[in-house]
């Protein structure tokens, strides 16, 4: 009885000792806090809290979350408000201030983008580098390394971000029709010294830091074989990192459906065991079909893939696309009338034949999935909402200053009001819970990035929990809606209802005004002393005329 006694003792004390190490000290809520966020209903997406609490922003973290009274250097009431993570974009193609200024009034916070990209990556993160609003990454454009080896040097000299990318299309597409043929970026097959120059381009941006590959396949479509879509994907496999692509088909018809595209990638990077990430699932006409596909892909068989969807029927490209030839309309059962200029004007095959000859490089809205579908797609499982926003720009092709008024800008409405749209849609037509979009929003894109994509800044992003990053939204669900739309000068009316928003710690919307502070951090990998492209074999098979 004795023993059994003193083991019952000593068992007890081991268990409170235990207990008691394991036991952290919360974060004191008497200190003064950078920033306190009071009231509001936090909602974090990875662990499902919902709930009325205090935060308190301290060093660019979220230093504590609580019922207790906390004070701060900068008080933001949020009673009424839900206080969410930041907002996370992996398809924002402009880079400029004033586009970024209005994706912060939508509350995004963490700006990238992975389906295009920027050619030389050492520059355009050193060009960005305290003038930049909200977080920022980049992947390395292939369209860009081929431009630079099949057109010239000279065609991309200004081309280092998808704002000028469109200025390559036509400058090549000019420069081509001057020599007498396709453009190369677009048609040419490349042979084995281009193709190895080609590489040495993706390689070098990948050893700079670039977050993956982007590959829009869709516009290359005469040029980009299989094989070299897949040495695209193997080059980024090599860094572990993430290759993005507008896929190589869009259609509904066969042989050319939309899912041999999603296949074609999905099977590469299932083979290569490596992170891909499909471009606007929506735009690709059979989402019913491609999203469930990649999802089971990842859910049941531990691939590294996702997709993403945006909440509209209307796309925007630019005007020699592939997808705008008379095959790929026919492809895509376009008429000539479901694509506009953007101060709305129709096109007919004349308009069509002039356009893509004469102003190849012209930005143009093609209607391709009824409206009354973006809640079903938006509702979908799985997938990342993103934007596919363009840079704001004026009839030139030159961006706007920072401090230049929101009316009056022509642009597709999803360049200002993506997730303000996704929030409306939620109050409006109940598509999906409030914890889902934000999750959709944010915390997917993290986990995804983080546990997928191995981009290590991610694994404190796209949550509200003590410890992570104060990249914090505040808005209303009751009030909080998109403003643009498809009208002319209308593109850019700013989102409403999101009168807060911090990045690192920092606000940067007050009040539902823009402040011009510059608090936002790269997203990028460190660079590498040596490339991998000698890890890699290249073999291209280049069709010859000649040959019977």
């Amino acid at each position: 009885m004795k023993k059994s006694l003193f083991t019952l003792c000593i068992t007890a004390l081991l268990f409170s000792s235990c207990n008691e190490t394991a036991t952290k000290k919360g974060p004191d809520p008497n200190q003064e806090f950078d920033v306190v966020i009071l009231n509001g209903r936090v909602m974090d997406p990875e662990t499902n809290f919902d709930g009325i609490r205090n935060v308190g922003v301290k060093d660019g973290k979220i230093a504590i979350i609580t019922e207790a009274d906390i004070a701060g250097k900068e008080t933001i009431n949020a009673e009424g408000h839900v206080v969410a993570p930041g907002f996370i974009d992996t398809h924002q193609h402009a880079t400029d201030q004033f586009s970024r200024k209005v994706n912060l009034r939508d509350g995004l916070t963490t700006q990238m983008d992975f389906e295009a990209g920027a050619g030389d990556i050492a520059k355009w993160y050193a060009e960005a580098e305290g003038k930049t609003q909200a977080n920022y990454g980049m992947v390395v454009l292939a369209t860009l390394a081929r431009a630079t080896v099949l057109d010239g040097a000279e065609i991309v000299a200004d081309a280092n971000d998808m704002g000028g990318l469109f200025p390559l299309v036509g400058r090549a597409a000019e420069n081509a029709e001057k020599q007498g043929r396709k453009p190369g970026w677009s048609s040419t097959l490349p042979n084995k010294e281009e193709m190895t120059k080609i590489m040495a381009r993706i390689d070098e941006g990948l050893r700079q830091g670039a977050l993956g590959v982007g590959a829009p396949v869709g516009y290359m479509t005469a040029g980009v074989t299989q094989y070299e879509l897949y040495k695209y994907q193997e080059m980024a496999s090599k860094y572990g990192r993430v290759s993005d692509a507008h896929v190589r088909f869009a259609g509904v018809r066969p042989p050319t459906e939309g899912q041999l595209g999603i296949q074609e990638m999905l099977a590469n990077a299932m083979v290569l065991d490596a992170p891909f990430l499909a471009s606007h699932l929506n735009s690709n006409m059979d989402w019913e079909y491609t999203i469930p596909l990649i999802n089971d892909a990842r859910e049941k068989r531990g691939a590294k893939v996702w997709g993403e969807v945006y909440p509209y029927g209307g796309a925007s490209t630019f005007a020699s696309a592939d997808v705008l030839s008379t095959s790929g309309m026919a492809q895509m059962n376009l008429k000539y009338s479901d694509i506009t200029n953007l101060d709305g004007t129709p096109w007919d095959k004349a308009m069509h034949d002039d356009v893509r000859k004469n102003d190849p490089g012209r930005t143009v809205l093609v209607y391709i999935n009824p409206a009354e579908d973006e809640p079903k797609w938006m509702a979908q499982p799985g997938v990342v909402v993103v934007s596919d926003g363009m840079a704001i720009i004026d009839e030139k092709g030159e961006y706007y200053p920072w401090d230049s008024p929101y009316e009056g800008k022509t642009c597709h409405p999803r360049s200002a009001g993506t997730r303000a749209k996704v929030l409306r849609m939620v109050r409006e037509d109940k598509n999906q819970t409030l914890m889902d979009a934000i999750s959709k929003m944010s915390y997917l894109h993290a986990k995804y990035l983080g546990e997928l994509g191995g981009i290590p800044q991610f694994k404190t992003k796209g949550r509200i929990q003590e410890g992570m990053d104060a990249d914090i939204v505040v808005f209303d669900p009751e009030t909080v809606r998109d403003n643009s739309t498809y009208e002319v000068g209308m593109g850019a009316i700013p989102s409403t209802g999101i009168p807060y928003v911090l990045v690192n710690g920092v606000t940067v919307v007050k009040d539902s005004e823009v402040l011009k502070v510059f608090p936002g951090k790269p997203i990028r990998f460190p660079v590498e002393e040596k490339g991998r492209l000698d890890q890699i074999e290249i073999e291209p098979r280049v069709f010859d005329p000649n040959q019977s």
